[in-house]
């Protein structure tokens, strides 16, 4: 009931010509956009309380609960881990190890392969970055080398989840054997953003992966690719 009187009551004031309502409709859209005056020294002082709050908020988090969370998730050392943004999603049945002094977002997904008789398995090494929104499908094997940067909002598809026959996606059948590969990114790659790579690949060891690239095949050491599907472009010079 009041529910219902509340929504007549905002279709008189934006409708209705009488003079009384038009009153009450300005005083309210003036009240809902008051501010203080602008007083810089005083709006710098808030705002430097509020990222300083803000900060012992989220360090405290990380600290005492987000980090040991995902520790108690992983196999491994993990030593020095820096888990930024709250704690990834993981999923079920995926065993993940993890090496020392990795930095990883928490708006991260990391799942295996469920539908196969044997565990998905993620080996990331040391001094590893895992960028915001990266996501890490593992069917049967993902590893990833030692100073491997992935940049945000990449995606190894190491399974693809669906069948491509229609009628078994309908019924909810997983996809077949022969759609899931192991994925390998060898040591000192740096997927840059929004980066794809499929199963099967491996990535030599110190290759750049441009922004946008979907890798569907292979890639040698010591090159920069880029396209999609991804091609070597040049290689890297040593200096």
């Amino acid at each position: 009931m009041s529910s219902l009187f509340l929504h007549n009551t905002k279709l008189w004031l934006k409708r209705s010509e009488s003079p009384l309502a038009k009153a009450v409709f300005s005083f309210l859209k003036n009240l809902r956009l008051f501010q203080l005056p602008k007083i810089p020294v005083l709006f710098s002082g808030l705002y430097r309380l509020h990222k300083l709050l803000s900060g012992v908020m989220q360090s405290t988090l990380r600290i005492l609960w987000w980090t040991p969370l995902f520790r108690s998730k992983t196999l491994g050392p993990s030593k020095r881990l820096y888990l930024y943004g709250g704690m990834p999603l993981l999923g079920e049945g995926l065993v993940v190890h993890l090496g020392n002094d990795c930095r990883v977002s928490g708006a991260t997904t990391f799942s295996g392969r469920c539908s196969a008789a044997q565990q998905a398995v993620l080996h990331i090494g040391n001094n590893v970055d895992v960028g915001w929104q990266t996501t890490i499908a593992v069917g049967s094997k993902v590893t990833i080398g030692n100073n491997v940067r992935i940049a945000g909002r990449c995606f190894i598809a190491g399974y693809p989840g669906h069948p491509l026959n229609a009628e078994q996606r309908a019924a909810g059948l997983p996809e077949k054997d022969e759609q899931v590969g192991d994925v390998i990114l060898e040591d000192d790659v740096w997927l840059a953003t929004g980066v794809s790579i499929m199963a099967g690949v491996t990535i030599g060891k110190g290759t750049v992966v441009a922004a946008g690239s979907v890798v569907t095949k292979s890639l040698p050491s010591g090159v920069m690719a880029a396209g999609v599907p991804a091609k070597v472009i040049k290689a890297i010079e040593e200096k």
